[in-house]
């Protein structure tokens, strides 16, 4: 059996402003919308849905870092400069990485609900696999 992930659905509590984050920051087009309950974001061969938080749920303080997951985004060309202009906006971003023998520049952030994302660009220059 082969499986393909198609969407990733995160609990929110303000559907309105993550929508406007992602439209604003990555301009990811809308494909389906029930306003202020669910909208889903076209990211590549990935939907991203945000789905309103349950009544229950809605007027409890968000606990910080507490997800175990990590969106990751790929671009082009073009990182240190997007993560300064995301910093310049006022979105917490921390800084450009890499790891030995893992041919991407990478840093993380977060969302205004504290949803942690990675924005990852391959290296133009590959090194040699066998080194």
């Amino acid at each position: 059996m082969f499986v393909t992930m198609t969407k990733l659905i995160l609990y929110v509590r303000d559907v309105a402003l993550l929508k406007s984050f992602y439209q604003t920051h990555f301009d990811l087009p809308v494909t389906e919308e029930i306003k202020g309950e669910w909208v889903v974001l076209k990211a590549g061969e990935v939907e991203i849905a945000l789905h309103r938080v349950g009544e229950a749920f809605r007027d409890k303080a968000p606990k910080t870092n507490t997800s175990n997951s990590k969106i990751v985004f790929s671009v082009q060309s073009g990182l240190p400069e997007l993560r300064e202009r995301l910093v310049s906006a006022g979105v917490p971003m921390r800084n450009l990485k890499r790891y030995d023998g893992f041919a991407q520049l990478m840093c993380d952030g977060e969302d205004p609900e504290g949803n942690v994302f990675q924005l990852s660009q391959a290296d133009l220059e590959r090194p040699d696999p066998r080194v």
